[in-house]
C-alpha cells in the first residue's frame, strides 16, 4: 500500500475529485493547507496600500491506495492540477507498513476498502 499526499491549488480540487472518482478511488482526506514555497508569496493591495502574504492558501489531499495504483494516481493528479506556474504544488508517496480500521479490528487492504 502507498499513501499519496498531493498539495494543490484550491481551484484544481474539484477537477482532481472527479478524476479521482472516475477510476473509483473515493476513500480520501482533504486538508485546508497554507504554505510557500517558490512563490514566496504575493503582494496584496487594500485600500491603497500594499502588503506581502507571505502564505498561499493550499489544499491537501491524502489517499491510501494500492501500489499498483500509485502511478496511474499521480499522472491523473499531474494532468488535472497542472497550471505549468510556479505553485502548482508537490505529490509526496510513502509506503504503508499497516492499516487498521478502528471500528471493526480489520487490518491492511480490507481496512481501506
Amino acid at each position: 500500500m502507498k499513501k499519496i499526499e498531493a498539495i494543490i491549488r484550491p481551484e484544481k480540487f474539484q477537477s482532481l475529485r472527479n478524476a479521482l472518482s472516475a477510476i473509483g478511488i473515493g476513500g480520501l482526506t482533504v486538508t485546508e493547507a497554507a504554505g510557500t514555497g517558490k512563490q514566496k508569496g504575493q503582494t496584496g493591495m487594500f485600500r491603497g496600500t500594499s502588503y506581502q502574504i507571505q502564505l498561499l492558501s493550499k489544499i491537501k489531499v491524502e489517499m491510501v491506495v494500492e501500489e499498483t495504483q500509485a502511478e496511474q494516481i499521480v499522472e491523473l493528479i499531474i494532468v488535472n492540477c497542472n497550471t505549468g506556474n510556479i505553485g502548482d504544488g508537490k505529490i509526496f508517496i510513502y509506503p504503508i507498513e499497516e492499516i487498521v480500521r478502528i471500528r471493526t479490528g480489520e487490518r491492511g487492504k480490507e481496512a481501506v476498502i
